[in-house]
């Protein structure tokens, strides 16, 4: 049973809600009024706070601007058709958010105060949930070290905030990968499967030379011999071949993605073949050559299915027909998105439905 939190609540003086233009919303670029505090001190996490959303006060020597211990997570909140408000999920976010606590040796967040902390702060910010189509609220839980000290060792203390965005469509268009063989985005036993901040500041680098090339993200491939797909930039991959759902098995050096699992297990309960195993490089250039890739695509919470229409190896892309109405990759789309406003019936056990403040 989860404890029952009464979590105080400062409200800001006025709204900024009537300066933002939900017409053009981008990504992460506006931010609700409120969030979620936490702090870990003495080897306890204290009392929760909703507070006005703005500006944390530290100094030079904040532990994580030196040693990287921060983690964070990805969610989105949607808007249903009978005029509530739904998450996908969210108790898998937790886990995951705790597995990469667990791996960069900081505490795990307790479930009572997530999940009645992120509910809290969704009531109080509902306002800043779209309506328009294609939008949602996106949500991003994070923890931090916060001790002010040098020295390489794990925080003692430690700071837990969720804050909430209004976005838009985190890809408008069909994107273009590069397969990477030179630079290495995480290898076995390294930190590959946390959702930590410096997995992504390793990726600034290789991918500035991608966008450079005019390729919108890279595919990763591994550590050793650069023989093997694992994921993409924000997002893991799936290609159907031969009607089958191929992806690369998650292990320590690619994330365990949500949205990846989800549209596995409903490949499997509609029936399609689904592999999860090595991917090598040569068999999708070989299936490229052969006109034998019917689907290539990107999942991920920001994007849920983002179609890839150009990938590149060695200097040659190979374009792919644009995704069919009727193929896997679009009908998981749609239902998945079906599903978080509520046009679907949850037969999963997924959705989480916001309870009334």
């Amino acid at each position: 049973m989860i404890a029952t939190l009464d979590i105080p609540v400062e409200r800001v003086a006025q709204s900024r809600l009537p300066q933002i233009d939900f017409q053009n919303l981008g990504f992460g670029q506006h931010f609700s009024d409120h969030m979620l505090v936490v702090d870990f001190v003495n080897g306890a996490w204290q009392e929760p706070k909703i507070v006005p959303y703005g500006p944390l006060q530290f100094t030079p020597a904040l532990i994580t601007l030196h040693y990287g211990q921060a983690i964070f997570e990805g969610m989105k909140a949607y808007h249903t058709v009978d005029g509530g408000i739904q998450l996908f999920r969210p108790w898998e976010n937790l886990q995951r958010l705790n597995r990469s606590a667990v791996r960069m040796c900081m505490p795990e967040v307790p479930e009572e105060i997530f999940m009645q902390g992120l509910t809290q702060l969704l009531q109080v910010d509902k306002n800043w949930l779209p309506k328009q189509e294609g939008a949602t609220l996106y949500i991003r839980p994070h923890l931090f070290a916060t001790d002010e000290v040098l020295g390489v060792r794990p925080s003692d203390t430690y700071k837990f905030i969720i804050f909430t965005s209004p976005v838009g469509a985190y890809y408008s268009h069909a994107v273009k990968v590069k397969i990477e063989t030179h630079f290495v985005r995480a290898v076995e036993g390294g930190i590959g499967s946390a959702k930590a901040a410096g997995n992504y500041a390793a990726s600034l680098y290789p991918f500035k030379f991608a966008k450079e090339e005019g390729y919108d993200q890279i595919i990763w491939t591994d550590g050793k011999e650069h023989k093997y797909i694992e994921e993409s930039g924000t997002m893991n991959l799936m290609f159907t071949i031969d009607n089958k759902i191929i992806t690369a098995s998650v292990g320590d050096s690619i994330l365990d993605g949500i949205t990846r699992k989800s549209v596995l297990d409903l490949a499997r309960h509609w029936g399609y073949a689904v592999e999860e195993r090595k991917v090598t490089v040569a068999e999708i250039v070989q299936a490229l050559e052969a006109g034998k890739l019917q689907e290539a695509y990107g999942v991920g919470t920001a994007a849920t299915v983002a179609p890839i229409s150009v990938i590149g190896y060695e200097g040659t892309d190979y374009e792919l027909p644009p995704l069919r109405e009727d193929g896997f990759a679009l009908r998981a789309k749609k239902h998945l998105i079906d599903l978080c406003k509520g046009k679907e019936t949850d037969l999963m056990g997924w959705i989480y439905k916001l309870p009334e403040a």
